[in-house]
């Protein structure tokens, strides 16, 4: 429960297992052509070795270190399912990849070892689906250089079912082959940025596929890529009964598009920083869309990538766009996951969270910063409580009395206390000996209100709201008795 439903801000360990080649092109050295995938990669001479030594090297423990030094506490890893074939080698039949065992088969105890060593520095995994059989999008980050066929080919849907039903059991017997198990696995993303043909045909995968990976597991967190229609999608969640949590996978760049080109910094800065601008409008909604529905939102990809025509060079601009990122992914979402880690090529403080830190772009920290312990103080809070829920119970009512109806206001009392003490077990889980000194918060709030009452009724949004400012009066009391 603290892992999967607390406030995840993260990294994704981009060009790890599936490579990218403009984030690092020493594997393509003896790719064939076009030289863009991994398929390409491994029809190469010396595959199996290059890659290995990829895997290796890439990503090593001092970088474990180094995000949790930056207050981080989770890791998206990107997989292809080709990378699947150590724990099953099946799930390369009848693909591009079905004569490239010896090639990948190692592939899955680095993925594994991941997840320990993620485990033993107080990082959550997400694992992305980022390459199904038949591609779900033209990407070559999709695994081929060829055109996709995933929507076209009801083999191919079935297959990623069969395939992501395999991931499920397998990461559960690797979870469970340590003691105590391994509770750092925050979820499974079924597909990375599906382009589908038509949002039925993807909604009917999905609905079947979160069916088949409830029968196994009915409490892993599945992710879904919501193709850029992120209020669609929500009301999608909205109808699906889920016994655990259904979160939406949105992926904010604004660098592509001639209308994001057009645009200067400072515009994309207020676009995301008005509350009155579409996106925090549509994140709002989202949010309690989803929150309702047992799910959440996160955003996982970003990056403080610009076009250069969208740069003044005024000193700070880019800087001041990823906190506006920040300070907007924080406020309404679950959790949040920067592209990309790092890239070959130092300078690029766009991209390379590692040169944007380094640069000054990205916060040299995120994320509360434990400082003082908070045992033995229970009378303060229980102080705390009251006069927080008090203040708050007296606003909410004189804001609705404005508005003649019938109203449950003790279901906001009710609300605001269990959402203060949701918000402290979250807060008091953090413990001292963190040498990093990071504070797990709640990010999914609606979602756990909705599990904390049984009544759903048309006066549950009150309850819904109290617990919400509980959750957040429970955090700025912490932020201001142990952090500061």
């Amino acid at each position: 429960m603290l892992y999967r439903y607390r406030k995840h801000r993260g990294v994704n360990l981009g060009s790890w297992f599936v490579l990218e080649r403009w984030i690092t092109d020493r594997p393509y050295r003896f790719a064939t052509a076009p030289g863009q995938s991994d398929l390409d990669i491994a029809r190469g001479p010396n595959a199996r070795e290059l890659l290995e030594d990829h895997w290796d090297n890439w990503i090593v423990e001092d970088d474990y270190a180094w995000i949790s030094e930056r207050g981080m506490n989770a890791v998206r890893i990107p997989i292809g399912y080709y990378h699947l074939c150590g724990t099953d080698p099946s799930v390369l039949h009848e693909t591009p990849f079905h004569d490239l065992l010896p090639v990948f088969s190692s592939a899955w105890s680095r993925i594994t070892k991941a997840i320990e060593t993620a485990n033993r520095y107080g990082l959550g995994v997400l694992i992305d689906l980022h390459a199904a059989p038949g591609k779900q999008n033209r990407d070559p980050h999709s695994g081929t250089s060829d055109p996709p066929t995933f929507f076209n080919s009801r083999r191919s849907r079935k297959h990623t079912t069969r395939i992501l039903c395999t991931l499920v059991k397998a990461l559960n017997a690797y979870a469970n082959s340590h003691r105590p198990p391994l509770a750092n696995i925050i979820g499974i993303e079924l597909l990375n940025e599906p382009d589908p043909s038509s949002d039925t045909d993807l909604q009917a995968w999905y609905i079947s596929t979160i069916k088949a990976l409830r029968e196994i597991d009915s409490t892993i967190p599945l992710y879904l890529g919501e193709c850029w229609r992120t209020g669609q999608y929500a009301d999608f969640v909205q109808k699906m009964a889920s016994p655990s949590l259904l979160v939406l996978d949105h992926h904010l760049y604004r660098c592509f598009t001639t209308l994001d080109i057009s645009t200067t910094v400072h515009e994309h800065i207020k676009a995301l920083s008005d509350s009155s601008a579409p996106t925090p409008q549509l994140f709002a909604r989202v949010t309690e869309t989803l929150g309702r529905a047992g799910g959440g939102l996160v955003v996982g990809e970003w990056s403080g990538g610009l076009d250069p025509g969208s740069l003044s060079g005024k000193p700070g601009e880019q800087g001041e766009y990823v906190r506006t990122q920040v300070a907007l992914y924080e406020r309404y979402c679950g959790g949040w996951f920067f592209w990309t880690y790092k890239k070959q090529w130092a300078g690029d403080t766009g991209w390379s969270l590692r040169d944007s830190v380094g640069s000054g772009v990205f916060p040299y920290r995120v994320g509360l910063h434990k400082k003082r312990e908070s045992a033995n103080d229970d009378g303060r809070r229980r102080l705390k409580k009251d006069k927080e829920k008090a203040q708050a119970l007296e606003v909410h009512t004189s804001y609705w009395a404005q508005y003649p109806g019938k109203y449950e206001h003790w279901r906001f009392n009710d609300g605001f206390l269990e959402g203060w003490d949701a918000g402290y077990t979250f807060l008091d889980s953090s413990s001292q000996s963190d040498p990093y000194g990071r504070v797990t918060e709640l990010g999914f709030k609606g979602a756990l209100a909705m599990k904390t009452t049984r009544d759903h009724g048309k006066s549950y949004w009150e309850y819904e709201h109290g617990f919400i400012q509980g959750v957040d009066a429970a955090s700025r009391d912490y932020q201001a008795s142990y952090c500061s």
